[in-house]
């Protein structure tokens, strides 16, 4: 076997090893309490996933080393290719037709635009581009988790952010990796001790937030936002700081942001196709919620209280306004002969044992009559 197809073998399985690392961390994710959404040490799936993508990352590197760079990187993001059917085979998560079609356009831009990029002379970077380029990727990795606990009521676009801080770490650890491997060519020394300590770091950090991303966001999304991004961040540090440039010139440099747009558009027909699912589940969850039925009643709890019968009594009483009618009484003395005849209530409105009294008028039969 000619060492090209070696090396094309090698990707391959590193990309297989990479997808099955990506499932298994997708499964853990699922049946993984909240508090252990970073890191859950005490789950075996979660350490088989680590193993897997150690492997990818080892069977990468020596496929690099049969194989040239413009070969084996692209190869790198058949990934996401292969991880779709996988995920069907073995945990039967089926993939959508949009989730296939952002998937392909996310690998053709990604093999096009690493295809482009050319290569330069190994050249390590100075201890102060070492020191910018760990304190800004840390400042973006920390800005990304902080956007990404901000939006936590919406998964999918929370997955998106932190697969993209996980793939900025990632892609910062390779470059801090070509840094160390051009200085070992001259001898190893206690000077690279801090960039290795950097590449631990970086290499922990984005496993830890690769993990995180694919809880409630599903597998295709955060996976193809990882493997995008991982090899463009390095790129673009290879362009600025290495020398790097696009291949054919002014033509190279255009068709490579094609690539970008077709990439760029493959994750966003993932991450809404995502979305749409989310929505999905919601509107099915809130129509599968009944209705509370409405409270019984108590007996006689609506009812209103019987009034008291004298109550009853005058309210059913209609009564003129002038209530007095004319009757003989005693005249007080002083009082005229040819005086009317006085008027006396008819009704009084006092209470006598909860009923109306009726006084009667009582006429004198004693009456004493002056006389001139």
């Amino acid at each position: 076997m000619s060492a090209l197809a070696l090396s094309v073998l090698l990707s391959f399985v590193s990309a297989v090893a990479y997808a099955g690392g990506a499932i298994v961390q997708e499964q853990v994710a699922v049946a993984s309490p909240g508090a252990q959404q970073f890191a859950p040490l005490r789950r075996p799936g979660w350490w088989a996933a680590v193993a897997l993508n150690g492997l990818g990352g080892l069977l990468h590197v020596v496929a690099l080393a049969y194989g040239p760079l413009s070969l084996v990187q692209p190869l790198g993001a058949l990934t996401i290719v292969f991880a779709l059917p996988m995920a069907a085979l073995f945990v039967g998560r089926k993939a959508g037709a949009t989730a296939w079609r952002g998937a392909v356009m996310a690998t053709v831009g990604l093999a096009g635009l690493l295809s482009l990029v050319g290569a330069s002379d190994a050249q390590s970077l100075n201890t102060a581009q070492r020191v910018a380029a760990a304190l800004g990727t840390a400042g973006a990795v920390v800005a990304l988790m902080a956007a990404a606990r901000a939006v936590h009521r919406h998964p999918a676009v929370r997955s998106i952010l932190l697969a993209t801080a996980s793939g900025v770490a990632f892609g910062m650890s390779s470059v801090f990796t070509k840094t160390v491997a051009v200085d070992w060519t001259g001898g190893v020394s206690a000077a690279d001790l801090p960039s290795l300590a950097v590449i631990g770091v970086l290499a922990t950090a984005g496993m830890l937030l690769s993990q995180a991303s694919y809880r409630g966001a599903g597998l295709a999304a955060p996976l193809a936002t990882l493997t995008v991004v991982n090899p463009v961040a390095a790129a673009a540090v290879g362009i600025t700081m290495f020398g790097e440039t696009f291949r054919y010139g002014t033509t190279g440099t255009a068709l490579a942001l094609s690539c970008g747009v077709v990439a760029a558009g493959g994750l966003i027909l993932l991450t809404t196709e995502r979305l749409a699912h989310e929505n999905q589940q919601t509107r099915a969850v809130e129509a599968s919620v009944p209705e509370p039925a409405p409270e019984a009643v108590p007996a006689g709890a609506g009812a209103q209280p019987s009034p008291d019968p004298a109550e009853r009594l005058l309210a059913a009483l209609e009564l003129p306004e002038d209530v007095r009618a004319p009757a003989s009484v005693p005249a007080p003395e002083g009082t005229p002969d040819d005086a009317g005849p006085t008027l006396v209530p008819l009704v009084s409105y006092a209470p006598f044992y909860g009923g109306p009294y009726v006084p009667v008028a009582v006429v004198d039969r004693h009456r004493t009559r002056v006389t001139s």
